[in-house]
């Protein structure tokens, strides 16, 4: 098979800073006491994916999973280590990225497609498909700057799930909105999986990852603690302990 996500030694780290104001620092240093302290969001993960593969990654609040998904799209480079993906990759990773705020809703999608390497010709295309997946309406020809979160999520991802993309990468916590629209979010991503794209697939949701992964990395406090199947995965964080209610969140169970 291909590998087409590969990662080895990956680390990123980030400054923590316990003071804001160059008083506050001065006085600090003065008292011999830390400013700042370095910490490693990734800690030297390793893993490939495979062409195909649907892979979930999990793990509690905090554990790197949106640094990791950033690092795998090219959003950020890790301070050790590398990346190397095969192919087009595509989207959703943060609420309105590359959004211009005083452009329309549908200048904002011609503009994110061409980010995503969608030509003038399959973007035109795909147009009428985009803006009936976001579903905004009127909104659509007003300016995203008085758009809500939720309706800039839409917006990213009907664009983001539209490109023909080898790989596509998702953080479920940004699918906001209401359930009609996770629904079909969700019916997407399967169509896609089905079609042979490599999904990464970043959750929370036990549901959504047994429903469209067939692997899962769990994550804990930045290094790689589980690599394998499902459901072991989702024993290893004991997420199968007690109720699944979260489901309805993201990518859940349809009722």
């Amino acid at each position: 098979m291909t590998t087409v996500i590969q990662a080895e030694s990956v680390t990123k780290s980030f400054s923590m800073q316990y003071h804001r104001s160059l008083k506050q620092i001065v006085l600090a240093k003065a008292r011999g006491q830390k400013t700042h302290e370095y910490f490693n969001a990734v800690d030297d993960v390793s893993f490939t994916v495979e062409a195909g593969e649907s892979v979930g990654v999990m793990g509690l609040n905090g554990s790197g999973k949106s640094t990791l998904l950033k690092t795998i799209s090219g959003v950020m480079r890790p301070d050790s280590g590398q990346v190397l993906t095969r192919g087009r990759v595509a989207g959703l990773i943060a609420t309105g990225a590359g959004f211009q705020s005083q452009l329309s809703g549908r200048d904002n999608l011609w503009l994110n497609a061409a980010i995503l390497g969608m030509s003038e010709a399959e973007t035109k295309r795909k147009l009428d498909a985009i803006i009936d997946f976001a579903d905004l309406g009127k909104f659509i020809d007003t300016p995203v700057t008085y758009y809500s979160s939720g309706m800039k999520s839409r917006l990213g991802f009907a664009v983001a799930i539209h490109v023909e993309s080898d790989v596509f990468i998702a953080d479920e916590a940004l699918a906001v909105g209401d359930r009609p629209f996770k629904r079909k979010c969700k019916q997407k991503m399967r169509e896609i999986r089905e079609n042979g794209t490599t999904i990464f697939f970043v959750s929370h949701s036990p549901g959504a990852v047994k429903q469209l992964c067939d692997r899962v990395l769990v994550l804990e406090k930045g290094k790689l603690g589980f690599d394998g199947d499902v459901k072991e995965g989702i024993h290893y964080l004991h997420y199968d302990e007690g109720e699944d209610g979260d489901d309805d969140e993201g990518f859940g169970p349809d009722d």
